[in-house]
């Protein structure tokens, strides 16, 4: 008997990819559990399915830097539970982070991608369920989008949970108004502006030469560093929470249209976000 949960929840993260560097991602996870029937004549009881499951991808998965243990080029090292990294990108460049062990997603794979992802947690589930429960099986689907979005990766230092982790991030979709009229035009304009993007607040900025750009925080899960190309990098002078993401790429149209109402719907992930105008 097969027993499936589609859409059971969705996480957002961020990974390290050799072509395309700090990829803020989000997925939705599906799950199919095979077994016998219980005495209840249930395979698993539906709820203890979607708590177990739900908890470990948000334990384990969600707000994470994912990081392939098995690539050959990583540099990784964890002293006294502070992890430090450095990944090598295929341009010649690199990324480092360090950060709460608690941060990070330490994946036994060469490369980040949904099938070997989902292959490890289904592996970290070992056991999980109950034993008449023959096999778990997990996948991981993007959203379907029709129109325009980006990834990004942020962190967030005043946050209280783990949106502090310098190295999160989301797929995200992007709506624009001028003057009340949606602009697909606009739309794919920014989400090429921000493809595979990392934005960081000024404050946070503690270093930068014409290559590289350097940022520290202390938040309440520790201290946090992270340095990477410049030119795969935003500095706003603002935090970037959606709400805050959203009026910056409003104020930003507003200045390159003046005269026109900008209105941008901004997405955080899957099916939340924040809207701003702006009018210059």
């Amino acid at each position: 008997m097969h027993l499936f949960v589609d859409n059971l929840t969705n996480i957002d993260f961020s990974y390290l990819d050799r072509q395309r560097g700090l990829v803020g991602e989000t997925w939705l996870a599906n799950t199919t559990l095979d077994g016998a029937l219980d005495s209840q004549g249930m395979v698993c009881d539906f709820g203890i399915v979607k708590k177990t499951l739900r908890h470990w991808l948000d334990d384990q998965l969600d707000h994470r830097l994912l990081v392939p243990t098995l690539s050959p080029d990583l540099e990784l090292a964890n002293h006294g539970g502070q992890i430090s990294l450095i990944w090598p990108l295929a341009s010649g460049e690199q990324i480092s982070v360090s950060g709460p062990e608690q941060a990070f997603a330490l994946v036994e794979t060469e490369s980040i991608h949904p099938q070997a992802v989902a292959n490890w947690s289904v592996r970290q589930l070992a056991g999980a369920f109950p034993t008449h429960v023959d096999q778990l099986k997990l996948s991981f689907d993007s959203e379907t989008i029709e129109g325009a979005f980006y990834h990004y990766s942020h962190g967030l230092k005043k946050h209280l949970g783990n949106c502090q982790r310098i190295a999160h991030g989301h797929r995200s979709r992007i709506q624009v108004f001028v003057e009340g009229q949606r602009s697909r035009e606009l739309e794919q304009q920014w989400a090429q502006r921000w493809r595979d993007i990392y934005l960081g607040t000024r404050e946070d900025l503690q270093g930068e030469d014409p290559k590289t750009l350097r940022f520290a925080y202390q938040a309440q899960q520790g201290r946090f560093t992270l340095a990477l190309p410049s030119r795969c990098c935003v500095v706003i002078d603002c935090d970037t929470t959606v709400e805050q993401l959203a009026q910056y790429i409003a104020n930003t149209l507003a200045g390159e249209l003046p005269g026109q109402e900008i209105t941008v719907r901004a997405y955080e992930g899957l099916g939340k976000g924040a809207i701003a105008s702006a009018q210059q």
